[in-house]
């Protein structure tokens, strides 16, 4: 770049050549100037802040209270918005605890062995290098407690699902026929193959004989509906209990049947009496567990029963 300079005083047009060297260091003399004008007027103004005219020194005030202002207001939009996930929180966290508790229930979990009420102990050694622990940041927290709620969440639909599957099972085993449908210590006649008491040929008996005297009470081995209650000519008064999936229990030879065709029982209820209607040499209760028509052994089923009762009494 040249520069050609004019002057009634000189003889000769004078040329002045400028490199890129020459303008670099015309750019950085012209910053530092900046910079140090700028500096020297912070120095004057922190310095003589008093004896400021008050247009001057209000102008200069407002700008460092706007900067404030905005830090305030930041904060206060951040405290806000942690201050509704953590409500947001403190209630999952309430329907979590009630969730577990009705989980609790149905796992047949002790209150004493699992307290959801309780906070778990927790500790640790202290940090010896003050370097290796520091406070969290604004950001770190809103991520830590973003992390939390999604976990809640997460947890609580595992928690809906496990409940829903206990409450199944639960169902189940209220429906099975467990139960002793008669009070009594021993069996007149057990399943399988017997001599008949009328023929004296081998058969096959498809259930179990309870006997006691007329009039005992019989109990529903599990909850269900009535099906069949009516009088047959080989089992007499007869009464079916539809368990679901397929299974029944049938109770012949009573005297009396107290349910009737649609009634619904529940496990342990008084639904007949001991009789000897039917094909019967004295009297009992002929007790059959059927599933899908075909006979099972009644005493597995009682078996797991009373093992469940003695477990339970423990």
């Amino acid at each position: 770049m040249q520069i050609i300079l004019l002057h009634p005083r000189f003889t000769h047009a004078k040329s002045v050549t400028l490199t890129h060297r020459h303008l670099m260091l015309g750019v950085v003399a012209f910053v530092a100037a900046v910079l140090l004008m700028t500096s020297l007027l912070f120095y004057f103004i922190s310095s003589h802040a008093a004896s400021l005219p008050a247009p001057l020194r209000d102008m200069f005030a407002g700008a460092a209270q706007g900067d404030e202002a905005q830090k305030e207001k930041f904060l206060k939009e951040n405290l806000a918005l942690m201050a509704r996930r953590v409500g947001e929180m403190q209630a999952q966290l309430m329907r979590l605890d009630a969730l577990g508790e009705r989980v609790q229930g149905l796992a047949g979990v002790k209150p004493t062995e699992f307290n959801f009420k309780e906070l778990p102990g927790r500790g640790g050694v202290e940090p010896m290098d003050s370097t290796s622990s520091r406070d969290l940041t604004m950001s770190e927290f809103k991520a830590l407690l973003d992390a939390m709620s999604h976990d809640v969440e997460r947890r609580a639909d595992y928690m809906n699902v496990v409940e829903s599957t206990l409450m199944s099972d639960k169902i189940k085993s209220k429906l099975l026929p467990t139960s002793q449908p008669v009070n009594v210590s021993y069996n007149a006649s057990t399943f399988g193959r017997r001599l008949d008491p009328f023929s004296g040929r081998s058969a096959m008996h498809e259930g179990i004989d309870f006997a006691a005297p007329i009039g005992t009470p019989i109990m529903a081995a599990a909850g269900g509906v009535v099906t069949v209650a009516e009088f047959h000519p080989q089992y007499g008064n007869m009464m079916e209990i539809d368990h679901g999936n397929d299974m029944i229990t049938r109770y012949a030879h009573t005297s009396r049947l107290l349910m009737h065709v649609g009634d619904i029982v529940r496990r342990g209820q008084h639904i007949a009496d001991i009789g000897t209607t039917g094909r019967s040499t004295g009297p009992h209760l002929h007790f059959e567990v059927r599933i899908k028509g075909v006979a099972q052994d009644p005493h597995k089923f009682l078996l797991a029963g009373a093992n469940q009762a003695r477990l339970a009494s423990k």
